[in-house]
């Protein structure tokens, strides 16, 4: 425990928790404890935990809503950052062309974007509906679903770069790609994240909105934790047809299982460690590649 950065943040009276549970903060349900777990309500906030964190040396991870995220069963050494308590701008303007440019903060939850969406007859988000992360987190690793990707609909994003100075980059600049982004590789904060959607009719929306929901209950293990697709979709196949053809259906080490639902998710069945989880994506990894000679890739992120 660093003692000296905890004084610093008490002294400063920024938000602060010890020893938080981190599988608390994921979907997943599974890791150990955070040193410290820092929930920023401002930006100044966050910008002055990120400084003193830099000052005396201490580990970083930003944390969204942990929908895609594993961590260890030792927890995390250092500052976890929860974005979600971020109170950030959102912010609707129309455009002489008739689009909206929506603003919304990177803590807000991606289905509630895409409900206020919906409510006011604006059309693009309907795929991302049902995708349990937030908007950073989307904006992060390029999520998508049905056909749709958040980068159809981005337009530009504010975060905080290396320095800790404030930055806005269209979204030509992002890098944005099949589940990845320049913040994979980049030290950056998400901030904000602007989008560009057209008008619609309330009622469609919403009904496509409902008929994505209705596909992923039927096709998805949703009664159970997870962190969403396990692999990313290898080049010509699909990982979970890959797997389901391996045999590897139902297959379990510890509480972690193969979804007999679905091939590409794993699940925590109850009381799954991260040790459960990487051992059974370990032995899809090579059964898979044995029987196929196709390498697949985690989606995950892996936080050790």
């Amino acid at each position: 425990m660093n003692e000296q950065f905890l004084a610093a943040l008490q002294a400063e009276n920024l938000p602060v928790s010890l020893d938080e549970s981190l599988g608390r903060h994921t979907t997943f349900r599974i890791g150990g404890n955070a040193d410290f777990f820092c929930v920023p309500a401002t930006v100044t906030q966050l910008t002055r935990i990120l400084e003193l964190c830099r000052q005396y040396q201490v580990r970083t991870y930003l944390l969204g809503n942990g929908s895609n995220t594993l961590f260890s069963d030792a927890g995390f050494g250092g500052a976890v950052i929860c974005l979600t308590g971020l109170n950030s701008r959102f912010s609707m303007q129309a455009q002489p062309d008739g689009s909206t440019k929506v603003l919304a903060p990177a803590g807000m939850m991606l289905s509630a974007l895409c409900n206020t969406a919906q409510k006011e007859s604006l059309a693009g988000l309907e795929f991302a509906f049902g995708i349990p992360g937030t908007v950073g987190g989307a904006v992060y690793m390029n999520a998508g679903a049905y056909g749709g990707e958040i980068k159809d609909v981005l337009t530009a994003v504010t975060f905080l770069d290396e320095n800790l100075h404030l930055q806005t980059l269209p979204v030509q600049e992002l890098q944005l790609g099949y589940r990845t982004s320049i913040f994979e590789r980049c030290s950056w904060c998400i901030l904000e994240a602007e989008f560009t959607l057209h008008p619609g009719d309330a009622q469609e929306i919403h009904t496509a909105m409902q008929e994505y929901m209705r596909r992923r209950k039927e096709k998805q293990p949703l009664e159970y934790p997870s962190a969403g697709s396990t692999f990313k979709r290898p080049e010509g196949h699909f990982a979970g047809a890959l797997i389901e053809q391996a045999g590897l259906k139902g297959t379990r080490i510890g509480g972690a299982e193969v979804s007999p639902k679905h091939a590409g998710f794993i699940v925590n069945c109850g009381g799954a460690t991260c040790a459960d989880v990487l051992n059974l994506i370990d032995l899809v990894r090579e059964r898979v590649y044995k029987e196929f000679g196709v390498l697949l890739e985690p989606e995950i992120k892996i936080i050790k």
